[in-house]
């Protein structure tokens, strides 16, 4: 059972996640993520709860050297890949540019 807390501050970020996608930059998938942390261009690391142990690994390093930020979604590939809007899952999704939303200020 989920308490309010933790729905509240899951349905927060998916309307975070709304705003980048419709007004920034953000990218979806493992390939893009290492790509986009590899070039100092990822402000925010976002990884689901069930991705595999050795690409949150690699994905937590990336960022560190990078000096990104990482934020561990509550949900599963299933529901990061619908909270941005499609109908695939995604393990990881990489933010360049926030757009009007303020997800950066708020980790």
């Amino acid at each position: 059972m989920v308490s309010k807390k933790a729905k509240r501050s899951m349905e927060n970020i998916n309307s975070r996640l709304q705003l980048v996608i419709k007004s920034g930059k953000y990218s979806l998938g493992q390939k893009s993520a290492l790509n986009s942390l590899r070039m100092n261009k990822a402000k925010l690391v976002i990884i689901s709860n069930n991705c595999p142990a050795v690409t949150k690994s690699m994905l937590e390093y990336y960022a560190m050297l990078s000096k990104s930020s990482v934020l561990h979604y509550n949900g599963n590939n299933i529901d990061l890949g619908t909270a941005c809007g499609k109908t695939y899952r995604a393990h990881v999704m990489t933010i360049t540019e926030p757009g009007d939303s303020d997800i950066l200020g708020k980790i």
